[in-house]
């Protein structure tokens, strides 16, 4: 048995541990229970789930959010606005950001589904050593998408707040 400022008492019987704990005003607390004896520890224990609470609270404010962005193609997409698109796709990784390529196809586009996965496929060699493909092109209806996530070193850079990111021309 452990008392309340951390020190070890030794082996105690349940009642007589229990006594100590409520002359103390405190709680008498199981700590490791497949231990032989078990160990037990005298503590506020409303304190003790208030301070786990916090310290779970702070963990979670020091996590990244994944956020995943998508990014439009059509299978007729022009040079211009395939570029202008995979630059968009290369900005967005280079923040940290996953991206979700999709092509969607309309009517009788369904019968050229080989063209999406053209352009996904150049998209993927494209972009290169700036990003790793999380998952190939795969059809879902009459989508086609990949996610494509940043590289691991890029991610651990530190992040500077979105009103001070310039944008690369």
């Amino acid at each position: 048995m452990i008392d309340d400022e951390g020190q070890q008492i030794g082996i105690l019987p349940p009642f007589e541990a229990l006594k100590m704990a409520r002359e103390k005003n405190l709680d008498l607390v199981e700590i490791s229970p497949t231990a032989t004896p078990p160990v037990c520890r005298i503590m506020d224990y409303g304190k003790f789930l208030y301070q786990q609470e916090k310290k779970e609270r702070e963990a979670k404010k020091h996590q990244k959010q994944i956020v995943v962005k998508e990014v439009k193609f059509r299978i007729n997409v022009d040079d211009h606005d395939y570029e202008t698109k995979k630059n968009h796709v290369l900005r967005f990784l280079e923040d940290g950001d996953k991206v979700k390529a999709t092509i969607f196809f309309r009517g009788r586009e369904m019968t050229r589904t080989n063209l999406g996965r053209q352009i996904l496929e150049r998209l993927i060699k494209d972009i290169g050593d700036n990003g790793i493909v999380e998952f190939r092109p795969r059809q879902e209806g009459n989508t086609l998408h990949a996610i494509l996530a940043p590289k691991k070193a890029s991610t651990d850079r530190p992040q500077q707040p979105a009103q001070n990111r310039v944008r690369p021309a």
